[in-house]
């Protein structure tokens, strides 16, 4: 997720609408010859090899974000239509007032066009962005507000998403509230056979609260791996995490006159397990939401230490280039292959840990948790209401970068990219083992 740095009058507004939380170093990236250099991600998911197979083609993303520019030259003719939420604010869905949302769209959809061929390259590089801007927060004024408008416009995002042809829904927004209504579109949108991909949140290392919509049952909740392939200090922790994908030193396309920056976060996480999906679907076009989210659950790089998942990286690193080769058995295609619809759904839901409750039946082999010291999911779905009844209205909060890259149009990036910072791993207290296929220097 994303800012720029708020005008000196504006000061007290910002503080008490929006949490910002300043990802990544504040040096501009490295020089290199081409953007596709810096991105480490991209070779350590192996992209090249598998966009041998394919590039998403086919495949609709929406991006429920601050809209989305399709005039960055590496997202010319990437970018549909869309629909503009932010009813107060002047332009449209193809107007970013943040920058944000264009950058989810770079990683997910970027097509290395900027500079002649030397710009960046998203995960699916040949999948569409339907853009849907929400509202800035900014302009709510208080944050009991700034959560409202939250709730009350996003169920409208991922209907409008879904019912028009989006089958994976990236929602790079975190907000501290729940809502019924939000949990009834995200119900819908599975009904209908879209995905739902959230972003955990940023506070990690400052109270780790619950965020939603990733906390919401059925949204898929992404956290966010280093350069080291361990949870990120920032990404948050907990049973809401159901997968991970890398959110460190991205660069990637976004607003601004070069159209390129550099972010952390479990913003570009989730843009990348979005575009996994897309990947995924656009080879196997006839497979349900449920089919194909179960390929890339049994197919994740898992924990290591004998349990199923863990509470910071949920059921492993996404991997799409291993749903890609070896995607086993997609199992059955009407049955959701996380535990969480069944246990909110149940009038008396079981205690145990995530994953080992009766919903666990209908998670994939490679994704059940046999026990280990997750907090249960049911704590989500009841305690946290409680707990968030008596606390003050949650801010909606986007994973953000301290700056955008200064980047000069004749040479792409410039400076030089930090190592993972100190602080990576667990949270105090636990272990945090990750899986390390072995798929080549750097690879997963």
């Amino acid at each position: 997720m994303h800012s720029r740095t708020p005008h000196r009058g504006r000061g007290a507004a910002v503080t008490a609408v929006l949490a910002l939380m300043f990802m990544g170093a504040a040096e501009a990236p490295a020089l290199a010859e081409t953007s596709r250099e810096q991105q480490w991600f991209l070779d350590a998911m192996h992209a090249e090899e598998m966009w041998k197979a394919t590039t998403g083609k086919g495949i609709t993303v929406a991006v429920i974000d601050t809209g989305v520019d399709p005039t960055n030259p590496d997202l010319k003719g990437r970018i549909l239509p869309g629909r503009d939420l932010a009813e107060d604010l002047s332009g449209d869905a193809h107007t970013d007032y943040d920058g944000h949302g264009t950058g989810m769209a770079g990683l997910i959809a970027g097509t290395g066009s900027y500079g002649g061929g030397k710009g960046s390259f998203g995960l699916a590089p040949g999948s569409k962005i339907l853009p849907v801007r929400m509202p800035n927060p900014l302009e709510a004024g208080n944050e009991a507000e700034a959560s409202k408008r939250f709730n009350e416009t996003l169920p409208t995002a991922i209907r409008y998403a879904v019912d028009n042809g989006a089958r994976v829904i990236n929602i790079s927004l975190a907000q501290r509230e729940g809502d019924p209504q939000v949990t009834d579109a995200v119900k819908y949108a599975l009904n209908k056979g879209s995905l739902v991909f959230a972003g955990v949140g940023n506070d990690g290392d400052k109270g780790n609260p619950v965020m939603y919509p990733a906390a919401t049952p059925g949204v898929v909740g992404v956290a966010a791996v280093g350069r080291d392939l361990r949870r990120t200090s920032e990404s948050e922790f907990g049973p809401q995490v159901d997968m991970a994908a890398p959110g460190q030193d991205m660069i990637h396309a976004c607003g601004g006159k070069t159209g390129l920056c550099r972010s952390s976060g479990t913003s570009d996480a989730t843009a990348l397990a979005s575009a996994s999906a897309a990947l995924v679907w656009s080879v196997h076009p006839d497979w349900t939401n449920n089919q194909v989210l179960r390929v890339m659950l049994n197919t994740l790089g898992a924990p290591t230490d004998g349990a199923k998942r863990n509470d910071s990286i949920g059921y492993g690193i996404v991997r799409p280039r291993v749903a890609l080769t070896d995607p086993g058995d997609p199992g059955p295609a009407d049955v959701y292959p996380l535990p969480d619809l069944e246990a909110a759904a149940s009038a008396s839901p079981s205690t145990a840990p995530s994953g080992a409750d009766k919903g666990a039946d209908t998670a994939p082999a490679a994704a059940r948790d046999e026990g280990g010291d997750s907090v249960p999911w049911v704590a989500v779905v009841v305690g946290v209401a409680v707990l968030l009844a008596a606390a003050l209205a949650g801010v909606i909060v986007v994973a953000r970068r301290r700056r955008r890259a200064a980047v000069p149009p004749t040479t792409a990036v410039s400076g030089q990219l930090p190592h993972p910072a100190p602080g990576y791993g667990p949270p105090p207290g636990t272990s945090d083992p990750v899986h390390r296929p072995g798929n080549g220097p750097g690879g997963f």
